[in-house]
């Protein structure tokens, strides 16, 4: 750990500890000392420090109240509670306000630097053990990335690469390495899904392939419905692996958890992805069994997604089911905030189906925002963003209530995002579609190393809207750009999350069975 370790100690006493901080500090320890609540909360709001020591009792706020608010500025900094009782009452408030320790006065001061040492410690070896792990790993997926994997096998890939990305905290340079291995990764990926993808879309029945969009609801929600309990079927659009694990684990305690994965279809953006999955269908047959309502509908998310209520309605009866649904798209915070009282209305329903859209605004507003770039200038960031927001959030609140009740709720989404980073020139006409992972269009060109080139639109699933129709769908994290005004758009889209290609945090997606705690 660079620099002395920071240590604060608030204590209306402190005066009679000056012995004890005398001695930590000839311990190497840089030692602040306060004496009232309001003042630790300052203090914890400015520095960022390694451990707190906090007195149980002191004049005005109580020591639960005050570590309640520095657990809300610093949550990972370990506060030691310090009491004249061990009352069992005091001990279940703080041991549920997450204190890393707790001292009975009074207290001495290798009392004092033995409990530091464990917790600064604790926190070095658990760094230093992740790093371990991460680099004894590191070879088995490099050779893992050197052979032919399934798609199971690069669902565990990716869960591990993510583990790590979630867990290596402190060690730049084992992150270094992680980041590397996750381009090579993305890398070998995207050859992957141009060598299988097509005939995964036309896979006979019994021939092995994953799970994709348009079987998400047949395969992981009519299932759910056979019990005769409500199932409340919940689409987070935009939401990464990552940024899921970030939002589980405030909901250990409601729920038991269930996760499996599919993979999303290509483009892997709204209107192919949430089409195929509320409809059933693969985009080319949603084009054929609905073409008024795809042909009248711009390459956009909103106008070409107006419709998921019908293809949901549809998609039971092709299914035999005639169950009550309810449907509900939640833009606004207002919709959103509505939802989370009304929820003994939608599991009086059979199937309620609810479309989120905060997380792909959140990523959509990074790439316009220099703030939000500010804010969330990494992945790391970035998830902590989405975690802050879920924590205080309507939707926490819908999961606190529904847990409540006897529903099943089924999780996913419909694509992820990726950090763009890497731009890559395309040819085409004033025709071309918009989007920056993917673009269609007439005689639609690009870079064959940095793409995925589909010049038969069957085989993938996608509709011909004319003759020479073809579509480019980007690889790892490149992006599009017209060689008109070529580093000004170079420069406009770079670092922006964007979706519609094929990578593993668009593709590999998880679905997950939530099931109320008894």
């Amino acid at each position: 750990m660079p620099g002395k370790p920071k240590i604060l100690w608030a204590d209306d006493e402190i005066d009679l500890l000056r012995p004890h901080i005398l001695f930590l500090e000839t311990r190497g320890y840089d030692v602040t000392s306060v004496t009232n609540g309001a003042d630790a909360i300052g203090q914890a709001d400015q520095t960022r420090y390694d451990v707190i020591l906090l007195d149980e009792q002191m004049p005005g706020m109580g020591g639960i109240d005050i570590l309640e608010e520095i657990k809300q500025k610093a949550p990972e900094t370990p506060v030691v509670m310090v009491t004249k009782s061990e009352e069992e009452r005091l001990m279940e408030e703080a041991l549920g306000g997450q204190i890393s320790d707790y001292l009975t006065k009074p207290v001495n001061p290798s009392q004092i630097l033995l409990t530091i040492k464990r917790l600064l410690d604790h926190s070095r070896l658990r760094t230093e053990k992740v790093s371990r792990d991460y680099l004894q790993s590191f070879n088995r997926i490099t050779q893992a990335l050197m052979n032919p994997l399934t798609h199971a096998e690069w669902v565990d890939v990716y869960r591990q690469l993510v583990h790590y990305d979630l867990e290596l905290k402190g060690d730049e340079g084992a992150r270094k390495i992680l980041e590397d291995q996750y381009r090579e990764a993305n890398r070998a990926f995207g050859k992957f899904i141009e060598d299988e993808y097509a005939s995964w879309i036309h896979a006979r029945p019994g021939e092995e392939r994953p799970a994709l969009s348009h079987e998400v609801i047949p395969r992981y929600v009519i299932p759910k419905m056979e019990s005769g309990k409500p199932v409340v079927f919940l689409v987070i659009d935009c939401m990464r692996y990552d940024q899921w694990l970030e939002l589980e684990t405030l909901l250990y305690d409601l729920f038991d958890i269930e996760k499996e994965f599919y993979y999303s279809i290509l483009p892997t953006a709204t209107p192919y992805s949430r089409n195929a999955i509320f409809s059933g269908l693969l985009p080319a047959d949603i084009a054929k069994r609905y073409r008024e309502m795809w042909e009248n509908g711009e390459d956009d998310e909103h106008s070409r997604n107006r419709n998921e209520e019908q293809f949901l309605r549809d998609l039971m009866k092709r299914h035999a089911l005639d169950p009550k649904i309810r449907y509900e798209k939640l833009v606004k915070s207002r919709e959103g905030h509505e939802f989370a009282r009304q929820t003994d209305a939608f599991v009086s329903q059979d199937l309620s189906a609810i479309v989120i859209n905060f997380v792909d605004i959140l990523a959509h507003s990074r790439s316009d925002s220099d703030v939000l770039k500010e804010i969330a200038p990494d992945e790391r960031a970035y998830r902590a963003l989405t975690r802050t927001w879920f924590e205080h959030s309507w939707l926490y609140q819908a999961f606190v209530e529904f847990a409540r009740t006897e529903c099943t709720i089924v999780v996913t989404t419909d694509h992820g995002a990726i950090r763009s980073l890497r731009s890559t020139k395309v040819h085409g006409d004033r025709n071309t579609s918009t989007a920056l992972r993917y673009k269609y269009g007439r005689n639609v060109k690009c870079n064959g190393k940095h793409a995925i080139l589909v010049e038969d639109p069957n085989a993938y699933g996608l509709p011909k809207n004319e003759a020479n129709t073809n579509y480019i769908i980007a690889k790892e994290d490149y992006y599009f750009v017209y060689p008109t005004n070529f580093h000004h758009y170079q420069n406009l889209y770079r670092d922006t999350m964007q979706h519609g290609g094929a990578s593993l945090e668009e593709m590999v997606l998880p679905v997950v069975t939530l099931r109320p705690k008894a």
